[in-house]
């Protein structure tokens, strides 16, 4: 947890930081765990957990905490107010009908790809990607666009850091591969993730630029390796996806 301004409310903030912990593996917790991912004591994960169980917000079975459907409340109220899905839904929709395959946006959220709208195409098999979702920036082809946007500073941050997990045998994980990648992705316009996150699933992403030149968000397009090859994802998909981010992009 980061420091807090002196007027914040501590119980809220590792409120707050309890929930971020759910998503990705972390479908369930145990106390433990939730102290472990959030940085603070036991007592404090304790009280957390059992608050927003009594509110209705996490179920309990005496060792596991899991979400409830009330939790999409909190994120509903983003996805409700914030402009960024509304102006970019038509878009999404628009490109899915013309590729045949799902759509997403995603924004940069602290080292992770957050999915905040979507245009699935109805099909059988899912990617697996919903609202609300996280993919690791480091292995996935939004992330590399957000990250080829980032201030060079905190591009040098992320970089610095590393530790990124190998989900495949195709997954980038050392610093010189992942800033190889970033560096492409900024002076060629995309990014893609050939198999990088799952087998069998690769995805082209584009960024989307304000008036102001600034990468606010990456469209995306995710599909199964046995029905698209990477060179029509880049040279088929990819135009189209590029001319709706470039609309989306001038409505920001």
């Amino acid at each position: 947890m980061s420091e807090r301004a002196p007027e914040g409310m501590a119980g809220l903030a590792k409120g707050l930081a309890v929930i971020e912990a759910f998503g990705g593996a972390s479908s369930q917790l145990t106390v433990s765990e939730a102290a472990e991912l959030t940085n603070v004591t036991r007592a404090a994960a304790r009280r957390c957990l059992l608050t927003l169980a009594e509110l209705g917000y996490l179920s309990h079975d005496g060792k596991h905490f899991r979400p409830t459907p009330r939790m999409l409340r909190l994120g509903g109220a983003y996805l409700d107010t914030a402009p960024l899905p509304a102006l970019a839904q038509p878009h999404l929709i628009a490109a899915r009908d013309q590729l045949g395959e799902s759509v997403s946006l995603a924004v940069w959220q602290d080292g992770w790809s957050l999915f905040v709208a979507r245009a699935e195409a109805q099909r059988l098999v899912a990617t697996g990607v919903r609202i609300g979702a996280r993919l690791p920036a480091h292995c996935s082809a939004t992330g590399k666009v957000l990250l080829a946007g980032l201030p060079e500073a905190e591009l040098a941050a992320f970089l610095a850091a590393g530790g990124w997990p190998r989900r495949t045998a195709h997954t980038l994980v050392t610093t010189g591969a992942v800033a190889d990648a970033v560096r492409e992705a900024a002076e060629s316009g995309f990014a893609t993730s050939d198999e990088e996150l799952e087998l069998g699933m690769r995805a082209l992403a584009v960024p989307v630029w304000d008036a102001r030149g600034r990468t606010v968000a990456a469209m995306s397009v995710s599909t199964s390796t046995a029905r698209v090859t990477a060179g029509e994802l880049r040279d088929h998909f990819r135009p189209i996806l590029a001319e709706r981010a470039t609309l989306l992009g001038k409505n920001l």
